[in-house]
């Protein structure tokens, strides 16, 4: 069991993505232990490690995740930090949310979004576009999870979903500002839960105001208006954040130009192939924290209970084992092969079954938005100017330098066009 003895926490924060898988390359092993802010964590990376940190109930997410990031992303009383019958009694409230006819429904309303969107854009100028798109899922997250979101308030709430994912990784000032707003945004779909109860909000069945306003423990007595208002903010914020998969899928068609073709005429096969890869091969979730509930024995390490432990995802989606030329965008290897048949390697957003363990219950809706958002970049005629398409690894979450800057051409060139998004 390899150790590295000195506090990482700068080289964590120096390297970013690369930082666990970096090490397990240098030491020849899939786990080390080191120290994060003085703490003792062990770190762990690949399919193996992947199975046993979301399999068995061996881990909690309770006390893993930096009260910086936890008030952002989680929240007391969340999904994320239940565990055992009480997280699955929860969890299965959002796996009914996203049901096949329900993930096309959200396809549609994305469409339909983007394509209002879209009208503005011929003589706007340039503008970036995970500005762009992020307005377009929060309209869409809103619309399908039967939240009313007057147009006054639209650019407010995508400001405040927007803060919570983009703060979720830094600390100090734009930490804290994010948070506080998160708790006007708490107050805001609490009101919202509240009205519905009180019969003053019409919202549809299986929307998820609905379940979560009319949803009950495992004790039968209904969730508090302010978890309730928790899990509904857990459906809104977690849709914004696709903008970043779908800036990192215009960089890839931008850079990859060849797909162009089958993606704009909607070949199932190419999007889902582009897709998956797009979810594979860019920086998204870095890692996920967890403690250890009771003691084991894992190849020669002695978990205790307590220890903090930490799952590379990036690395996972980036072991050379599991992945021929890993660091190359290749959606070929996608083509043919079902990605819910890989529950250990493809795990951008967790491992594992979704109805076993933490497994992010949104991935199918993930992969929905991204299929048709692929194919409205390649048939768009929006023009991509010269700019810093660098990514920082050392940035949680990643991005873009520039955000991605397009503009809409006045009149489409002839196929092929260099510079553009679409054939």
């Amino acid at each position: 069991m390899a150790t590295i003895p000195f506090d990482s926490t700068v080289a964590l924060l120096r390297e970013g993505y690369p930082f666990i898988s970096s090490r397990c390359e240098a030491l020849g092993a899939d786990l080390f232990t080191s120290r994060l802010a003085l703490r003792p964590v062990t770190f762990l990376r690949g399919a193996d490690a992947a199975e046993l940190f979301y399999g068995g109930d061996r881990f909690t997410r309770a006390g893993a995740v930096p009260p910086s990031a936890k008030h952002l992303l989680q929240d007391e009383g969340s999904v994320q930090t239940l565990d055992g019958p009480v997280h699955r009694h929860r969890k299965h409230a959002f796996l009914e949310l996203v049901g096949p006819d329900a993930r096309q429904r959200l396809g549609d309303l994305f469409e339909r979004s983007w394509q209002e969107a879209a009208r503005t854009w011929p003589g706007r100028g340039r503008f970036v576009l995970h500005d762009e798109v992020s307005g377009i899922l929060a309209r869409t997250a809103c619309a399908w999870a039967g939240v009313p979101l007057p147009a006054h308030e639209a650019a407010r709430r995508t400001r405040e979903l927007r803060l919570m994912i983009d703060n979720a990784g830094r600390f100090g000032p734009p930490n804290w500002y994010a948070r506080a707003r998160r708790l006007g945004t708490e107050r805001w779909a609490a009101g919202l839960v509240e009205r519905v109860r009180a019969g003053d909000l019409a919202a549809a069945p299986r929307t998820a105001l609905r379940v979560f306003a009319d949803l009950r423990g495992p004790d039968g007595a209904p969730l508090p208006a302010s978890t309730a208002a928790v899990e509904l903010i857990n459906v809104l914020r977690p849709t914004v954040a696709v903008a970043r998969f779908v800036v990192f899928a215009a960089t890839a068609l931008h850079e990859h130009p060849g797909w162009r073709g089958a993606l704009a005429a909607g070949d199932e096969a190419a999007l889902e192939a582009f897709a998956q890869e797009v979810r594979r091969h860019y920086p998204f979730f870095p890692a996920v924290p967890g403690r250890v509930r009771e003691p084991f024995e894992w190849r020669g390490h002695r978990f205790a209970a307590g220890d903090r432990v930490v799952l590379d995802l990036y690395g996972t989606c980036h072991d050379p084992r599991l992945w021929e030329d890993p660091d190359s965008f290749r959606p070929e290897r996608f083509r043919g092969r079902r990605w819910e048949e890989s529950p250990r390697d493809l795990i951008a957003q967790g491992a594992g079954r979704h109805d076993e363990g933490h497994r992010c219950p949104g991935e199918w809706s993930t992969v929905e938005l991204l299929k048709r958002a692929v194919r409205l970049l390649a048939a768009s005629g929006l023009e991509v100017p010269p700019q810093d398409l660098s990514i920082r690894l050392n940035r949680f979450p990643a991005l873009p330098r520039s955000g991605f800057v397009v503009e809409e051409r006045c009149a489409p060139p002839g196929p092929g066009g260099a510079g553009t998004m679409g054939p």
